[in-house]
């Protein structure tokens, strides 16, 4: 993939305005004039073609950034690099930064996986934080690397007890529990009793909408509603 002269001259020569129109529609809280509209791949790529060139060094440490996808960017970057201790700086860098549901979710580095013993501290900080996309990152991460074989009920404390009114908290939180229903259901289930209503009713929407919930299970979570 060619890169400009300059990132977001890269990132207009990808511009689909259909998609820029669709997708700044589901993300109400950021200005429309702030999208550009590169599908997704098209920006993974181009993360993987500025660390090849050396070019993804520099942008990453230019903050803030005024374009959404630029910080699409940012987070498929971070996802991309192989240096734990590079990542976690940079992902605590940008954190304060990221002001969405969309970049919030995206960033996934893959590095964490073989990091966990010295990921976990940031992410228990993470949760403290009074930043919504920051609490909600460090609950995501839990999900991700803390419901299978590594879990622990303690973890499903800690998300259990967050206290917010935020919506895109409370929604993380709901995803939490019902892919701790696909994933460890006996351990999970007595947890709804602890959720505040609202949370109660989306876990067990998203629990009941899921391919990876048995049917018996289902059953069950219909009559907790």
């Amino acid at each position: 993939m060619k890169v400009f002269k300059s990132v977001v001259d890269s990132l207009y020569a990808l511009q689909d305005t259909v998609y820029r129109d669709f997708n700044s529609g589901l993300i109400p809280n950021v200005p429309k004039d702030s999208f550009i509209g590169v599908r997704t791949p098209l920006l993974r790529n181009l993360a993987k073609d500025m660390i090849k060139s050396g070019l993804a060094k520099d942008f990453i440490g230019n903050l803030p950034h005024k374009l959404f996808e630029e910080n699409q960017l940012h987070a498929f970057i971070l996802s991309y690099l192989r240096d734990f201790d590079v990542v976690i700086r940079e992902t605590e860098r940008f954190l304060p930064y990221v002001d969405n549901w969309a970049t919030c979710d995206q960033l996934s580095p893959m590095v964490f996986k073989k990091h966990k013993d010295d990921l976990i501290k940031y992410v228990y900080k993470w949760i403290k934080s009074k930043h919504t996309y920051t609490v909600r990152f460090g609950i995501k991460v839990l999900m991700q690397y803390w419901l299978d074989d590594d879990f622990d009920e303690k973890y499903a404390d800690i998300v259990v007890n967050i206290k917010s009114d935020d919506y895109y908290v409370n929604m993380m939180r709901a995803w939490y529990f019902a892919t701790g229903l696909a994933k460890q259901y006996e351990r999970i289930l007595p947890y709804l009793q602890k959720l505040d209503g609202w949370t109660r009713k989306r876990t067990i929407q998203k629990s009941l909408e899921s391919y990876r919930v048995s049917d018996e299970h289902k059953q069950e979570l219909r009559l907790l509603k």
